[in-house]
């Protein structure tokens, strides 16, 4: 549109406006206020108006008792270009010593297609994603478009999504249910995800075990072993991804003798994989801190699982202490783990190949005491884990890197740390017997 017919177009619209407002008024000369019969009747135009922000509509004739409702305000095409610029490159992984593919659970909200432009957005060459809300049972399918875009930006972007991919399942599923009616319901949404995954090339998929609600563990493991080999009859690609736990109440998966249980009641063992969680297995009693220690839990993975079945990771620090049952994640390096964990991780050469992904907090504080998702401390913690490898851990730039971060966490590692003290405090009172609605309420941590 010319600048010439922008004016006339905005000279229009402030005359129409200003008969509006002298219609609703009713100061019209020469004129009788239109009955409401005839204004719903009158024939309605529209004139547009070119603004900075979007465009601007200004209906010729309108009802004038109607007023316009406020409009949204859009982001300006500055602001979007801004949210566009990456906050890290990507690390071409063939640069680094050993190739680990790191990267963070982003958000797909909009589309699953989305969940790679905010993987790029980190530096991210791994990722995982929820494929449908976590809120409802329900969900409509992935619309064509979202699908063919997920599959173009992950060619043009080089993500290999069926090596790095891992989405995480549904924190509704439990495919340990007794009950035939929730079980089917949890199958089927199960089922749902991994075909969704299948759509989208998504090879590994990752979701936690279950919950045995009370009953016989073996028969809850049992029941989980039943529906991964129904759900692996009913599709062809998808690696199910058996996540550890921190252990709380009746979660199954805290120990590798869970999953190795139920990795023995599956048919195809090339469909069934495991996720280690390293804030779950420090919670659990695995420990990692320090190469004779991280060695051992190793050790016990491969004795007791089989390293053939590691597939991915998730990558967290732990606010709470070793040994605690309390699934509480905390950024690299300013928790009870430390450093010193990570850097074992980040130049364990088995691991090479391997997914590994951040589920660290990045809920930040702002200035105005709002709080805001911080993105740059997803894009910062891949540049540091990245950093660590090759790294001496006795050189000073690694010690200033833990020191920091330990400082950093200080406050939050000792408030649980209180927590934890007091509680073990009242069961060595009580005994070490736990009530049934002690156990119920502590699965509530298990969340992540």
């Amino acid at each position: 549109m010319s600048r010439r017919s922008v004016r006339h177009v905005s000279k229009a619209a402030t005359l129409e406006t200003k008969e509006l407002e002298t219609q609703a008024n009713g100061t019209i000369e020469s004129a009788k206020a239109p009955s409401k019969s005839k204004v719903t009747k009158r024939k309605i135009t529209q004139v547009v108006v070119e603004e900075e922000h979007g465009t601007a509509m200004v209906e010729k004739g309108a009802p004038a008792a109607e007023e316009a409702k406020p409009k949204k305000k859009r982001k300006s095409a500055k602001d979007k270009a801004e949210e566009a610029i990456p906050l890290a490159k990507r690390t071409a992984v063939s640069s680094l010593k050993k190739s680990m593919y790191i990267g963070a659970h982003v958000s797909s909200a909009g589309g699953v297609h989305n969940s790679i432009n905010n993987a790029v957005h980190i530096g991210a060459n791994a990722f995982a994603l929820f494929l449908k809300s976590q809120r409802k049972w329900a969900n409509s399918p992935i619309p064509p478009e979202a699908r063919d875009q997920f599959h173009a930006l992950s060619h043009s972007h080089s993500f290999e999504v069926h090596k790095h991919c891992v989405p995480h399942g549904s924190y509704l599923v439990n495919l340990a249910q007794p009950e035939k009616e929730k079980a089917d319901q949890a199958y089927n949404a199960f089922l749902d995800d991994l075909e969704r995954c299948e759509s989208l090339g998504i090879r590994l998929y990752n979701f936690h075990p279950g919950n045995t609600n009370g009953q016989d563990r073996a028969e809850a493991i049992r029941r989980i072993a039943t529906q991964l080999n129904k759900s692996h009859k009913a599709t062809s690609t998808v690696i199910t991804l058996l996540e550890n736990m921190a252990g709380q109440g009746n979660v199954i998966g805290s120990t590798f003798e869970d999953l190795r249980d139920i990795i023995e009641l599956i048919d195809d063992k090339r469909r069934v994989g495991v996720c280690v969680d390293t804030c779950h297995a420090f919670a659990a009693g695995y420990d990692l801190r320090t190469p004779e220690a991280f060695k051992d839990t190793v050790d016990k993975l491969e004795n007791v699982v089989g390293l053939k079945y590691l597939k991915a990771f998730h990558i967290n620090d732990s606010k709470a202490p070793f040994n605690s049952h309390r699934d509480l994640h905390a950024n690299i390096g300013t928790g009870f783990l430390g450093l010193r964990a990570f850097h074992n991780v980040m130049n364990h050469e088995p691991f090479q190949h391997i997914p590994m992904v951040l589920e660290t907090p990045i809920e930040r504080t702002g200035p105005d005491g709002k709080t805001f998702e911080d993105k740059q401390v997803w894009a910062d913690e891949i540049k540091l884990l990245e950093s660590l490898i090759g790294m001496d851990p006795e050189s000073e730039e690694f010690k200033a890197h833990d020191e920091r971060l330990q400082a950093q966490g200080a406050s939050e590692r000792s408030k649980v740390q209180d927590q934890v003290d007091r509680k073990a405090e009242k069961v060595a009172k009580k005994g070490t017997r736990r009530g049934k609605k002690k156990a119920a309420s502590s699965d509530d941590d298990e969340s992540d």
